[in-house]
């Protein structure tokens, strides 16, 4: 049986009892692109140190305090710099091209670099503006859309995905791809943002990849594979 949004508002509302509700704050729409980009099978803290590189090697002057490098300077430097800036995040071969092709894409068709104008379309036109770009998919659309523009997209990533999974949000043997809309025909809009960071928080805490600790998950009761788990535990 499909889930519903009433099975989804009731896996909110314990998530909500057991991590918490977290307000939107807007983010810079480039540098949350890039972010994702370099987040692509790596960890949070791999991440956030090539980052810290690309602002440290591209900043705009050596005085700069802003924690975003120069973009432009970023698009337009020769590709083995940009490679090594962003290392620690892995795949930099791949990563370093997609994020300057994006960029110099992004500045073909504005003239600049920004994404700022996004704001002004629809949630779907925005979608397909940002998937036509090199490198840019389902996922990191999404991301961008709903912790930089404030719209309503429900981004999926590892943890989403298996959580959604194990719980029967998503039907058994839905991709990734195919969980974002699944996931935003079943939970209203105004809870994508906190939903969304709360199945991530507990895909963290607790139903990880491998060994779950199902014993101590708030959502046992409703989460078949849960109690299989625990059944033959």
């Amino acid at each position: 049986m499909e889930s519903t949004t009433a099975d989804a508002l009731q896996t909110h509302d314990v998530l909500l009892e057991h991590y918490e509700d977290r307000p939107w704050h807007p983010r810079d729409p480039i540098a949350t692109l890039v972010n994702t980009i370099l987040s692509q099978n790596t960890n949070d803290v791999n991440r956030d140190t090539a980052y810290a590189r690309l602002v440290d090697r591209f900043a705009e002057t050596e005085e700069c305090s802003e924690a975003t490098p120069n973009w432009e300077h970023v698009r337009d430097a020769p590709e083995e710099e940009v490679v090594e800036a962003i290392r620690p995040a892995g795949l930099g071969p791949t990563k370093g091209p997609r994020i300057q092709g994006a960029l110099r894409t992004i500045t073909e068709r504005e003239g600049e670099v920004t994404l700022d104008f996004l704001h002004d379309m629809s949630t779907e036109e925005a979608r397909r503006w940002l998937t036509d770009l090199p490198g840019v998919g389902p996922k990191t659309a999404a991301i961008v859309l709903c912790f930089a523009l404030g719209k309503p997209a429900f981004p999926v990533d590892t943890h989403v995905h298996r959580v959604s999974l194990r719980l029967g949000l998503i039907p058994e043997g839905t991709s990734r791809e195919k969980a974002h809309d699944v996931l935003e025909d079943i939970v209203p809009e105004e809870h994508y943002y906190t939903f969304h960071l709360n199945l991530i928080a507990h895909g963290r805490a607790i139903c990880h990849a491998r060994n779950p600790e199902c014993e101590r998950c708030p959502l046992l009761q409703n989460c078949d594979y849960g109690q299989e788990i625990t059944a033959t535990s």
